[in-house]
C-alpha cells in the first residue's frame, strides 16, 4: 500500500483571497514503512505572504523570487501522488490549496488524482477527545522529538506527521481477518506431574492467643469491631 504524507505552506490562509502555496513536502510509505523516495518544491507563488503566515515559516519574498512557478512543478507533483492514499494533518486546509493551484492551471482537482485520503487530525480527536491535537502536542504525546522544529516547514512537518501517524496507528496492520492463526493448547505441551501431599500445620496455642490479643487491640483503637471481628461475628438476621 502506498502512502504519501504531504504539507504545505502557504502565504495566508484562505485561496479565495488570492493566497498560494509556496511550499510542499511529501513522504513516501510503502506498507507502512519509509521508502526515502520523498518529494520537496519551494515555489514562487508570485506575491508577498500576509504577516501572520510569515511570522509560521518565515519564508520572505526575496528567498522565494528564484524557485519555480507552481505551474512548473504540477506535473512532477502529479505524477508522484498519483493513486496513492495521502495522509494529511487538517486535510481540507491543504486540500482546499491545492484543489484552487489546480483549477487554476484548468487542470482536474487535486484530490482526483489520488486514492484517498486520511485526515490525521480527525484521527487524532477520535482517539484523544478533548485533548490538545496540534502536531506539536501529538510529537509529545507519542515521544517523537521536534526540538529541531523552529518554524514550520512543509517537509520537516511531513516527515514529523509520517512518525506521529505509524505511531498512532501501530498495530493495525495486524488487524486482517485473512490471517490463518494456528491455536494451540497450551496443556498439550506440558507433561503430566504428581501432585504433592499438601501438609496442613495449624497454629499453635501461643500464636492463636497473640492474633486474639491483637484483634482485642485493633477493637479497642475503633472502639467497637474492628472488620476482621465483624467478619468473624456476622450479625444474625432478626
Amino acid at each position: 500500500m502506498r502512502q504519501i504524507v504531504l504539507d504545505t505552506e502557504t502565504t495566508g490562509i484562505n485561496p479565495k483571497l488570492g493566497n498560494r502555496i509556496l511550499e510542499i513536502g511529501c513522504v513516501e510509505l510503502n506498507n507502512r514503512m519509509l521508502t526515502g523516495n520523498n518529494l520537496h518544491f519551494y515555489i514562487n507563488p508570485e506575491r508577498d505572504s500576509e504577516e501572520g503566515a510569515l511570522n509560521v515559516h518565515g519564508l520572505t519574498t526575496e528567498f522565494l523570487r528564484d524557485k519555480p512557478k507552481f505551474h512548473e512543478v504540477v506535473e512532477q507533483l502529479r505524477e508522484y501522488i498519483q493513486g496513492a492514499e495521502v495522509i494529511i494533518h487538517n486535510a481540507p486546509f491543504d486540500l482546499g490549496f491545492l484543489n484552487h493551484e489546480f483549477k487554476l492551471l484548468n487542470l482536474p482537482d487535486f484530490s482526483s488524482h489520488i486514492g484517498g485520503v486520511i485526515d490525521t487530525l480527525v484521527q487524532a480527536k477520535e482517539l484523544h477527545p478533548g485533548k490538545r491535537n496540534s502536531l506539536d502536542a501529538l510529537c509529545d504525546r507519542y515521544g517523537i522529538s521536534n526540538s529541531h522544529r523552529k518554524l514550520h516547514g512543509a517537509l520537516l512537518d511531513a516527515e514529523l506527521l509520517a512518525d506521529v501517524y505509524l505511531a498512532m496507528t501501530r498495530g493495525q496492520n495486524s488487524l486482517g481477518m485473512d490471517v490463518e492463526e494456528e491455536v494451540v493448547n497450551i496443556g498439550d505441551m506440558l507433561e503430566p506431574v504428581a501432585m504433592a501431599d499438601i501438609i496442613f500445620v495449624p497454629a499453635s496455642e501461643a500464636e492463636l492467643a497473640a492474633h486474639a490479643d491483637t484483634l482485642a487491640g485493633l477493637d479497642k483503637a475503633v472502639k467497637g469491631q474492628c472488620i476482621w471481628t465483624a467478619s468473624l461475628n456476622p450479625p444474625v438476621p432478626a
